[in-house]
């Protein structure tokens, strides 16, 4: 995502910080006593440059404590993508676009989702449709034409749909939250009907806060760690749901 150049900082309670660095078994709840029968996951980390891991020291953003959380606790999991931001950190791909709207992120989706066939999609989408100011009114509707695709594309596929992170900009700030509130009506569609998908809220108290944002937009190591907590709590929601399959064969 592209900054812009004058932010209006909100002001927020602050909250509790957690540890720059989580070991995969601080701030969770145990899934360890059944390693056993865990559906591997090939995860595909999919949005913007949150997702490409901008602001983060080691430019992985949520990636790598997200990633050390699963298996810890007993997941064989590992992440898929077109993109890479270290060949030293192996199973840390992604789909990570910075800049991009969600129906540009869409579109690079379709060029990797039928080949790779995750079975688990992690998906931050949207902030740059706020800070563009780019059909606000329908950002629910492109999110959901995104997710009609990858289940579409990758069949039995758990969505983990996130909402948008705060913004230190008062103005896009109004945005994301309105965002947010389609993001949370069409899960509820969705999962109404039977769908395999996980709400996971990144605007919440426990999600990064506006002193977490390096630059008014992107996490720091801090932020990004709460990030990894949150994605860790969707996947157990979806395995508890049954919603985890294992991945289709092909890859």
């Amino acid at each position: 995502m592209k900054s812009n150049n004058l932010f209006t900082t909100i002001q927020r309670a602050s909250r509790p910080q957690i540890q720059s660095r989580l070991s995969p078994r601080q701030h969770t709840h145990s899934a360890s006593s059944h390693t056993q029968g865990l559906p591997p996951l090939r995860l595909m980390p999919l949005g913007g440059s949150v997702t490409q891991g901008v602001g983060s020291s080691c430019s992985t953003g949520y990636r790598k404590p997200f990633l050390s959380l699963l298996q810890g606790h007993g997941f064989n999991a590992q992440m898929v993508g077109s993109r890479s931001s270290s060949a030293s950190l192996p199973h840390h791909n992604h789909e990570g676009w910075r800049g991009f709207r969600i129906d540009e992120i869409e579109r690079k989706a379709r060029k990797s989702v039928e080949s790779l066939r995750p079975n688990v999609f992690a998906v931050n989408a949207g902030s740059n449709d706020c800070l563009q100011a780019f059909d606000i009114e329908n950002a629910g509707a492109r999110i959901a034409a995104l997710l009609e695709y990858l289940w579409r594309a990758s069949p039995g596929s758990t969505v983990l749909l996130s909402t948008l992170l705060v913004s230190a900009d008062r103005e896009v700030d109004v945005r994301v939250v309105r965002v947010n509130s389609q993001f949370r009506a069409l899960v509820e569609r969705e999962r109404a009907a039977g769908r395999r998908v996980v709400l996971v809220d990144m605007y919440g108290v426990d999600g990064p806060q506006v002193d977490c944002l390096v630059d008014g937009i992107h996490p720091d190591d801090a932020g990004y760690d709460r990030m990894a907590r949150l994605w860790f709590g969707g996947v157990q929601q979806a395995l508890r749901e049954g919603f985890l399959n294992s991945p289709q064969d092909g890859v």
